[in-house]
């Protein structure tokens, strides 16, 4: 089954008295090519993290966010207190030796003071938290496959659309291939018929009339076309990640299809090939958002 390579998910874990947000989002790209925004906290798990992704979403242009909320209140900076009191002591002496008055309202005054309201202690990861951190990975992982197989039904439907729309214009150029073998005969042969004084040999007219109408002849191509069709429906049958190889069938599509209309010398059939390769042009639009 298709997978598109646009997809989202969002997960969050309550851990203790913090909340741990996991959003991911994905595009279309050649490559899986991974952005990141880690909080300080879970940093020293990043390849860990890219690991976990790469494994999982295989291709595309992924933005992968992970931070945490507080509750409020709970992570207020503490007041260096003994700071505080140091730069007490140091201004009331500073006033004292030079005479100077003593600020009125002394604590706007010493909570400016550098480093005041610095947080000092570092925050350490443990086993416990990141294993909520990775369900929540997981989980905003699990919704974003989910969003992708959504999508990939959309493409796999579309898909199939214009492949039956192909295989009818296939069919649609028989009849007027068998009258075109024809209506060249007559062509050339009244073409002679117009010349008196023309002398031919019947029989190397003859052979000239098959080495051409054989030059001309489109069956070949309609084969693999046909075949080609059959192999991109089979393809999508596959598991996900196979969209690589649905664009490299699709090119193949394109060369029978050019090389039919090379060879289409009536309107009618030339018209059919331009049907076929607008059919074919959305295919291969779509087909590079498949995963």
């Amino acid at each position: 089954m298709i997978q598109s390579m646009t997809g989202y998910g969002k997960a969050v874990v309550t851990y203790g008295e913090k909340k741990i947000h996991v959003e991911i989002k994905s595009l279309n790209s050649k490559t899986f090519d991974l952005s990141t925004r880690i909080a300080p906290l879970y940093r020293e798990k990043e390849m860990e993290i890219r690991q976990m992704l790469t494994d999982t979403l295989i291709r595309g242009k992924v933005d992968f966010s992970i931070w945490i909320e507080y509750e409020a209140g709970l992570k207020a900076t503490p007041i260096n207190t003994a700071l505080v009191a140091d730069y007490c002591r140091q201004l009331k002496a500073i006033a004292e030796a030079n005479n100077l008055p003593m600020p009125q309202d002394w604590f706007a005054t010493l909570i400016r003071m550098p480093d005041v309201l610095t947080k000092t202690e570092v925050e350490e990861l443990d086993e416990a938290e990141w294993t909520a951190a990775r369900q929540a990975i997981d989980e905003a992982t699990r919704q974003l496959v989910a969003f992708r197989t959504q999508e990939g039904a959309a493409l796999e439907k579309k898909f199939a659309e214009k492949i039956d729309n192909i295989a009818a214009l296939i069919a649609g150029i028989e009849p007027f291939e068998k009258s075109r073998v024809e209506k060249i005969r007559t062509r050339i042969v009244e073409g002679l018929k117009s010349i008196p004084e023309a002398e031919y040999d019947k029989n190397r007219l003859e052979q000239e009339l098959i080495y051409y109408i054989e030059k001309l002849d489109i069956s070949e191509e309609k084969q693999r076309l046909t075949n080609h069709l059959k192999y991109f429906r089979e393809t999508m049958a596959e598991p996900a990640g196979q969209g690589k190889k649905l664009g490299f069938i699709a090119q193949e599509m394109g060369r029978e299809i050019n090389t039919t209309g090379s060879k289409s010398n009536q309107a009618e059939m030339q018209n059919i090939v331009v049907k076929m390769k607008d059919e074919l042009e959305q295919i291969k639009e779509q087909v590079l958002n498949a995963l």
